[in-house]
C-alpha cells in the first residue's frame, strides 16, 4: 500500500512507528548508535538521511552534536516535531538520495536498513554520491543494514517468514536474479484482514564498497553492530563506515 505523498511511510505507518518493540528501538541499542555516531562527528555536524521520527537524531543531538535531517515523509517528521528537543534539529523535506542542504558535515548516516528503500542500483549509487557531496574532507558516511537471508531459502522457494502469530504474519519475498525483495505483513483485527507490502533492493557489502568508490569514498571500518563486534561470516548485518579522503 502506497497511498499518499509520503510514500510507504505515510500516516498509516507514522502513527504507530514509535510503538515498535524491535531490537533497533531498545534503549541500549539507541544509545550505542548515538555514541558511535557522536564519536565520528567530534566537534562537527551530522546529517541523517531519512531522519524519520528522530529515533537517532534526538539522542545524538542530546550528546551535543548539531543534527540536520532529510526525509520525504511529512507524517514521520510531524512525529519528530512533537517531541521535546526537536527544535534543535533542522529538517529538509525531500528524497534523501538526491536532496542537497547547505554546508558540509563531519558525518552523514543512514540507519535501520534504509539504503534498501532505494529500490534501484542507480538510486543507491546516487545516495552515496549525495552523501559524499555533503561530507567535509576526512568526514564519514555510515550505513547500517541487514544482509539478505538467502541461506534460509530452501531450494526452489523464495519466501522467508519472520513473524507468525494468531493475528499477524510477516514474510520477506526474494527475487534473487534482480536483488529485489519485499517485506509483507498480514494482520487480522476484529475479524478483518489487512495486507501491506514494502519493496526493497538488498545489497551486499562488496557492492556498497564499489558504490563508495564511485562516490570518491574509501572503506574505513566494518562491524557487526554499533558496539563494534567483529563482522564475520555469521553476521546478519553490518555497520560500515566510508571516509572522504583529505587529499
Amino acid at each position: 500500500m502506497n497511498d499518499d505523498e509520503d510514500g510507504y511511510f505515510g500516516e498509516h505507518v507514522a502513527a504507530t512507528y514509535d510503538d515498535d518493540s524491535g531490537h533497533e528501538f531498545q534503549p541500549e541499542v539507541v544509545a550505542a548508535t548515538a555514541d558511535f555516531l557522536a564519536g565520528l562527528a567530534g566537534e562537527g555536524r551530522a546529517l541523517e538521511l531519512a531522519v524519520g521520527t528522530g529515533r537517532i537524531a534526538l539522542p545524538l543531538a542530546g550528546r551535543g552534536v548539531p543534527v540536520h535531517g532529510i526525509d520525504m515523509s511529512r507524517a514521520m517528521v510531524r512525529r519528530l516535531r512533537a517531541k521535546p528537543g526537536s527544535d534543535a534539529i533542522g529538517v529538509t523535506i525531500g528524497d534523501f538520495a538526491t536532496t542537497r542542504v547547505d554546508g558540509t558535515f563531519s558525518v552523514v548516516y543512514l540507519v535501520f536498513n534504509t539504503i534498501m528503500n532505494l529500490t534501484t542500483q542507480e538510486a543507491q549509487v546516487q545516495c552515496f554520491r549525495n552523501a559524499a557531496a555533503h561530507l567535509e574532507p576526512g568526514g564519514c558516511f555510515v550505513v547500517e543494514t541487514v544482509l539478505p537471508d538467502l541461506r534460509k531459502l530452501p531450494g526452489g522457494q523464495d519466501v522467508v517468514p519472520f513473524h507468525v502469530s494468531p493475528t499477524r504474519w510477516a514474510f520477506d519475498h526474494y527475487e534473487v536474479a534482480t536483488q529485489a525483495m519485499s517485506s509483507n505483513y498480514i494482520e487480522v483485527a476484529d475479524g478483518r484482514g489487512a495486507y501491506r507490502s514494502i519493496p526493497f533492493r538488498y545489497v551486499w557489502p562488496a557492492e556498497l564498497d564499489l558504490m563508495a568508490q564511485l562516490a570518491g569514498l574509501r572503506l574505513r571500518e566494518r562491524w557487526d553492530g554499533w558496539t563494534r563486534e567483529p563482522f564475520t561470516n555469521d553476521s546478519g548485518g553490518h555497520v560500515s563506515v566510508w571516509e572522504k579522503p583529505v587529499d
